[in-house]
């Protein structure tokens, strides 16, 4: 390896590399004596799009007009279709003035704490919490005070233990529901304490909302947070596009807040990314309502697979899910004496299962390994339970 004559960043080398490659790394030795990896690493969609929308987006980037610059918040096109869309989820209109498009959702959070927080500065995360978040406060500079959510109030944060850890220092607090890892979804009563907590000590409340599109077909909206003429005085609301439409590779996203701090973030967008990629813009601004029928229908799958993962788990001693959502499960193992990223290296090596250990989400989760249900199908959730069998604790060990 050549050594370098400059130094990086420190805040960058103190980040531990992202976790998923490690995991993925189990893969290897796995001899596929039980038949081939049930991969539940990644929140991917394990269903792609219609072959339509596929159609369109190769049309899409053939076209010359979209290799030029667009705007920096995004093409008009997406964003009157994404406020339309607003208007339909939350019942009020949310207008186009307020939407910026990002190449994904983790850019949309980067951006916006980079433009809420600077060095020395603190926003609090909910534990278990999504791990990229971390990275990117660490690398910022950013303090991540973490608010412990507890397997027997189904992870959803309490606002009263939130409040206790509010500062002079903290400038935001961050939900993310349907959460990511456990899957919890959080009810929108909680969702708007939060939003009053964050209005009465003068700070920002930072929603993601990325699996908004697989809540259950009877959950209703996710809350009322719009209903309030003065909602941007306090919310700031992030988006995926690439779940719901099954496009991850083409990384959209969206924030939605009040137009001056949207114009704040314009500034951010500008040196980051100049625009969002144009192609996918295009097709999705399509699809949000062209193909309103297959979402639905990919929504109704995923709580099948939800209900086949519960129905997995179910017979084996000792295993237990603490919350299942969305897209995840968050799965309580038998083996307390145990690491839990040597149960989850044992899942995929001895038992073809591939899960994440529950400390890539932070601290005090030895106890869990996260599974991403939404990548395979029913009849292979149902192979989980004979693969698992084995791997239980004898009895009276301990």
């Amino acid at each position: 390896m050549t050594k370098l004559s400059f130094r990086l960043n420190p805040r960058v080398l103190a980040v531990d590399s992202p976790p998923i490659p490690e995991a993925q790394g189990w893969k290897a030795a796995y001899d596929g004596r039980l038949g081939p990896m049930i991969d539940l690493s990644q929140a991917v969609p394990g269903t792609p799009p219609p072959q339509a929308m596929l159609d369109r987006l190769a049309e899409a980037a053939g076209q010359g007009d979209a290799t030029r610059y667009g705007p920096i918040l995004g093409d008009a096109m997406l964003r009157e279709a994404y406020s339309a869309e607003m208007t339909r989820v939350y019942g009020e209109a949310v207008p186009e003035s307020a939407i910026a498009i990002t190449a994904g959702c983790n850019e949309a959070f980067v951006v916006t704490m980079m433009a809420l927080a600077g060095v020395g500065d603190t926003v609090i995360l909910p534990t278990p919490w999504y791990f990229n978040h971390k990275m990117t406060l660490d690398m910022l500079g950013i303090g991540a005070r973490a608010l412990p959510c507890h397997a027997a109030a189904g992870f959803v944060p309490d606002v009263a233990e939130a409040e206790a850890l509010i500062d002079s220092s903290v400038r935001a607090i961050v939900l993310v529901t349907p959460n990511n890892p456990t899957g919890a979804i959080y009810p929108a009563e909680t969702i708007e304490a939060f939003a009053a907590l964050a209005r009465r000590r003068g700070i920002a409340l930072v929603v993601d909302e990325t699996y908004r599109d697989f809540l259950p077909l009877d959950h209703g909206r996710p809350h009322a947070l719009f209903t309030d003429r003065a909602w941007g005085g306090t919310l700031i609301q992030l988006y995926s596009f690439s779940k719901a439409h099954a496009i991850p590779g083409h990384r959209l996203g969206a924030i939605v807040a009040e137009p001056q701090v949207i114009g704040e973030i314009a500034k951010i967008l500008d040196s980051v990314q100049i625009c969002p990629a144009r192609p996918a813009q295009r097709v999705v601004a399509w699809a949000i309502e062209a193909l309103r029928d297959w979402r639905e229908a990919q929504r109704a799958d995923l709580q099948r697979r939800a209900a086949a993962c519960r129905a997995a788990f179910a017979p084996l001693p000792g295993w237990r899910l603490d919350s299942v959502g969305a897209y995840f499960a968050y799965a309580a193992h038998p083996f307390p004496a145990e690491l839990a990223q040597t149960v989850a290296r044992s899942m995929a090596t001895d038992f073809g299962i591939l899960g994440l250990p529950g400390p890539y989400f932070g601290p005090g989760q030895e106890t869990h390994v996260r599974l991403a249900f939404a990548n395979v199908g029913s009849d292979v959730l149902a192979d989980v339970t004979g693969r698992l069998e084995p791997f239980t604790p004898r009895e009276g060990a301990g």
